[in-house]
């Protein structure tokens, strides 16, 4: 990082994430570069895009869609990646280009980097910024989930936005020992980063081996829309919906490979308001209110499926196996599917 500095990848005017809670201020390098530098050079999400380019950043916008990550979260899918010199490497999400080119001085001039953007004003602005400061990976636009065929086989394979469920074509682009890392955003909680290895059939084995949260890849974003045609059933439940909330990393893994539901809260004072989604079917949800003092909370069940009895009997069977922290989990990907196991590929949950 000290080789490849972030500021010639940072917009005059952008939105930094500052701090744990990810507060937003408007950085704006011509009214105010003291604040500006600070940002760039602090740990700070940099917001470069909302709403897929069709408005523009402003105070309150909300909607980010494409960012400068966390410099320690790029430093932690970095270290886990493990590029070596002269190694070819896929990026699946351009971005600012910043990654890129530090993929580009890791693997030297022996290597090659492909950097795959499907946002076309995203990826003409990543350009400029590589041929800015002299760096030529190979860039395309496009969907990143299909790779590049063209340019396979790859020794790492780098993603840069959530996923939900692993393209395969990933894994028929890598060479058999090659790394796959990447953002595993199932829908509970921030985010897991994923470091697979391929196998020479084909299959693709790996574990979790800490946080990482990024904007989902776009064919495969979360439901956004929770229709109520009112006909939901008003019920109570003794379990804290904080319990699921905060739940650690492990019990998030667990009950997401368990369910397959999405999960999302919001705090509102001392209130908490979590919801529980079938991500197959918008019509069915259910929400659970938690408000100090209580002994029992409100369950709003939208649909027949009663989706809080799922995640939180998915949260008890992982206090059943002893808590199992997150590094204890770990995803095979093969052609016909991925399946989430505790300790060995054979502890399929």
């Amino acid at each position: 990082m000290r080789a490849v500095p972030r500021h010639p990848f940072i917009p005059a005017y952008a939105q930094a994430l500052l701090g744990a809670a990810e507060i937003e201020q408007i950085i704006d390098r011509d009214a105010d570069p003291g604040t500006w530098w600070d940002a760039v050079y602090s740990d700070s999400v940099i917001v470069t895009q909302v709403a897929d380019g069709a408005r523009a950043i402003t105070p309150g916008a909300g909607d980010p869609t494409s960012s400068s990550s966390s410099p320690s979260t790029i430093a932690d899918l970095l270290g886990w990646l493990d590029p070596q010199p002269g190694q070819r490497v896929l990026e699946i999400g351009t971005g600012t280009g910043w990654t890129a080119a530090l993929l580009s001085h890791l693997v030297g001039g022996r290597g090659e980097v492909t950097s795959i953007e499907i946002d076309r004003a995203v990826a003409e602005q990543a350009a400029k910024n590589l041929a800015a400061v002299g760096v030529q990976p190979h860039l395309i636009v496009g969907d990143g989930a299909a790779g590049c065929a063209a340019r396979a086989s790859y020794d790492r394979v780098h993603v840069t936005c959530g996923v939900r469920t692993v393209p395969y074509a990933w894994i028929e682009q890598t060479r058999p020992g090659g790394v796959i890392v990447l953002p595993y955003c199932p829908g509970l909680g921030n985010g897991h980063g994923l470091r697979l290895t391929v196998m020479p059939d084909g299959v693709a084995h790996g574990r979790f081996p800490g946080f990482a949260a990024y904007m989902m890849m776009r064919s495969q974003r979360p439901l956004d829309a929770m229709p109520d045609d009112g006909g939901g059933r008003d019920l109570t439940t003794r379990i804290d919906p904080g319990v699921v909330a905060y739940a650690p990393a492990g019990a998030l893994l667990a009950m997401a490979a368990l369910t397959g539901l999405q999960v999302t809260f919001r705090e509102q004072g001392d209130r908490l308001f979590l919801w529980v989604m079938d991500q197959a079917d918008p019509g069915v949800w259910t929400l659970v209110a938690h408000a100090p003092g209580l002994t029992e909370y409100e369950v709003y069940q939208l649909g027949e499926r009663p989706l809080w009895d799922e995640i939180t009997e998915a949260y008890f069977r992982w206090v059943e196996w002893g808590e199992p922290a997150r590094d204890r989990f770990g995803m095979t990907v093969t052609r016909d599917g991925q399946r989430i196991w505790l300790d060995d590929p054979g502890g399929v949950i």
